[in-house]
């Protein structure tokens, strides 16, 4: 039990401060575009900051 707070505790302080989340990420990729490859967490974080500070694009769904 508190280890789950403490997670939520965790990702709910990096969303606060746009740290995005590579496992979420993971998980929709796999339940939603499984036959597309997954960035790696490198390309992943790019992607975030381009789309948080400009470059176009926004969410695939």
């Amino acid at each position: 039990m508190i280890r789950a707070l403490l997670r939520t505790l965790r990702d709910t302080a990096r969303l606060m401060v746009g740290l995005p989340d590579y496992e979420a990420y993971l998980r929709h990729m796999a339940a939603h575009h499984p036959d597309r490859p997954a960035m790696d967490r490198a390309a992943f974080f790019r992607d975030r900051q381009r789309a948080r500070y400009g470059g176009g694009g926004g969410r695939c769904c």
